[in-house]
């Protein structure tokens, strides 16, 4: 089974920030023991670069850490390139989100299975089915 993460899932579980940590924590674990492949997009990946240095802002070796961080992701989870079609085909989504129009419009193109969010209402009109990240843990918990 495949899912992308929403960049928003991500952040909660670096950075630790309740009340999503746990959920997140939990989809991470599943990840991890290869029970589901968690997928990013390259431009994510960019995303928690810079996030990540953020969070290291005023600390010693911030880009390090900040690619440290990127690295483990990496290890982690499966990248999802987003190619100009996605972006494209973007424009067409009303949702309120033109980011997370990408998002869809790359997994339904990768061929992933789900879109874990917290943002469920940007996802309405997603052709890829759509859990917030305690539904996802319900779902997966029934998988075993």
């Amino acid at each position: 089974m495949r899912a992308i993460l929403d960049t928003n899932v991500v952040v909660d579980v670096l950075q630790r920030r309740e009340p999503w940590f746990q959920d997140g924590a939990v989809i991470f674990r599943a990840i991890a023991n290869k029970q589901v492949t968690g997928c990013l997009t390259a431009k994510q990946i960019a995303d928690l670069h810079f996030f990540s240095r953020k969070q290291f802002k005023g600390e010693e070796n911030v880009d390090a850490r900040a690619r440290q961080v990127v690295g483990k992701i990496l290890s982690l989870f499966e990248l999802i390139d987003t190619l100009g079609i996605d972006c494209q085909n973007a424009l067409g989504i009303n949702n309120g989100d033109y980011e997370d129009a990408i998002l869809i419009e790359s997994a339904a193109r990768a061929g992933v299975e789900y879109i874990v969010t917290r943002n469920p209402a940007h996802y309405k009109t997603s052709s890829v089915q759509v859990y917030s990240p305690a539904e996802f843990v319900r779902f997966i918990s029934r998988q075993d």
